[in-house]
């Protein structure tokens, strides 16, 4: 039976259908005539494509591949050769270059004849596009404690701490929130330490899915997989140096264990590999939530965190040192006049009460963004950055407090001991009287209905009180 016969059979393609599109690897069958038959989400996600644009269309007229290789699922089709293992690059019809570890069998029938072929696909693309990108980069380091600002007695106390650390190579695990500015000590240790002239790597270990992160920390050995390469991983790359492991709460358990062998034995295995590499190599790792709580969510092995912390850095955020905020925002201003070819001064004081006021939770990275988007909106001759330059959410807290202020009734005339009670109602009723008039544009008559009370009795206690409004 042909497979296209088989796909026609009620109910079975909607249940093929169903069943490989919940799976979480990439699925392509074709046909004996090389049109597909099968498609499934997360091979269109590995791909870039929509499914309707590949179902029923041949390979190579959607993808295209390099001269020297060929579709492994057409060869399949055509030799009747399974192929394990094996890596593949081509492109979409974007123009987009897909990288896969390919599983590829052909399809044969009771009579052994071919029917069909189908593929297998795991996504490497993200760690072929990484080492072209140089993620390896060995001189990117240009913070030094130079760069770090600000003069708050907490703030003082961690650089000073940080810089009491350059005089070893014991591990630091440094904690704070998304923006506080944890790789600019970072680099500023690795630069004020002997290993300043050996490379500085840092990797964001959220950035990548587990499959690829161990061979990209590791390195992985030819042979390891089909198309694979003696490569070495960030560990060796980094050797003599530092490497800064980002956000390591985000790796698995797995990854956590190896990498907590490889701080305590100070050696690498590469994935693949049957020997270990010796390491000179000085950990600094990242934290964005309390550590504490990062173990009792398991997002952080307890042993690895001994480990790591031999020393920690615990980097307070902006709301906890307010005081810091106009020597960065005057930095941040000197860094964009350049930059834009401006000359703004300053930030107006009403700004600067509402920077106070706020939490800031991005913390310094967000107020540079704050500062960066104000002065994308500055006027020529504007000198200094005012509530009306900043976003939507700064303007609406200034509305709201101004409204407060004015629905807020004034404090009665100071006197002598208590008020007497007579007196702070009539000082009471006259400001709310006033207010109401003036929600209403001093119509007496709208406002009286507000207040629920006659237009006469309105206009006799406003004449009490000596209330200077129209009548109208």
């Amino acid at each position: 039976m042909d497979l296209n016969q088989i796909m026609r059979i009620e109910g079975f393609q909607t249940i093929l259908h169903s069943l490989v599109d919940v799976i979480d690897i990439g699925i392509h069958i074709i046909d004996r005539n090389g049109l597909t038959v099968i498609y499934n989400k997360k091979m269109a996600e590995i791909e870039g494509m929509d499914s309707k644009d590949v179902l029923g269309e041949k390979i190579h007229d959607i993808f295209k591949f390099k001269e020297e290789t060929e579709s492994t699922l057409v060869r399949a089709l055509h030799s009747g050769h399974a192929t394990e293992n094996s890596k593949q690059t081509y492109f979409n019809s974007l123009g987009q270059e897909i990288s896969t570890i390919n599983n590829t069998y052909p399809i044969f029938d009771t009579r052994q004849n071919i029917i069909g072929a189908i593929e297998v696909a795991k996504d490497i693309t993200n760690l072929e596009r990484i080492i072209k990108d140089n993620i390896l980069n060995k001189g990117d380091t240009k913070y030094t404690f130079d760069s770090i600002l600000g003069v708050s007695a907490n703030f003082l106390e961690v650089i000073e701490k940080s810089k009491r650390s350059t005089r070893t190579y014991s591990t630091i695990l440094i904690v704070g929130e998304t923006g506080t500015g944890k790789e600019l000590f970072a680099q500023s240790i690795h630069n004020g330490s002997s290993r300043s002239k050996h490379p500085f790597i840092s990797q964001n270990c959220a950035a990548l899915p587990d499959s690829l992160i161990e061979g990209i920390l590791f390195g992985t050995k030819k042979g390891a997989f089909t198309g694979s390469v003696e490569r070495p991983g960030l560990f060796e790359q980094a050797e003599g140096g530092t490497i800064l492991l980002d956000e390591i709460n985000s790796l698995n358990p797995n990854l956590q264990a190896k990498l907590l062998r490889a701080l305590q034995e100070r050696k690498i295995r590469r994935v693949g590999d049957t020997k270990d590499k010796n390491i000179d190599v000085r950990v600094i790792a990242t934290i964005n939530e309390d550590p504490i709580d990062a173990i009792s969510n398991g997002h952080l092995r307890k042993d690895l965190y001994y480990r790591l912390s031999v020393v920690s850095l615990f980097i307070p955020p902006l709301r906890e040192r307010k005081e810091d905020i106009p020597l960065l925002a005057q930095s941040f201003i000197d860094k964009f006049n350049a930059l834009f070819e401006l000359d703004i001064e300053g930030i107006s004081e009403e700004a600067y009460e509402l920077f106070y006021d706020y939490e800031w939770h991005g913390n310094v990275r967000e107020l540079e963004h704050i500062i960066e988007g104000a002065m994308n909106l500055l006027e020529p001759g504007d000198k200094h950055i005012k509530i009306s330059h900043l976003p939507t959410l700064f303007k609406k807290k200034a509305n709201r407090e101004e409204e407060e202020m004015e629905t807020k009734a004034p404090s009665p005339p100071s006197h002598q001991g208590t008020l007497p009670l007579d007196d702070y109602m009539a000082h009471t009723e006259k400001f709310y009287l006033e207010k109401v008039l003036k929600e209403h544009n001093q119509n007496i008559s709208q406002a009286a209905k507000a207040l629920n009370i006659s237009r006469q009795s309105l206009q006799y206690r406003l004449k009490k009180y000596q209330a200077k409004n129209p009548l109208t």
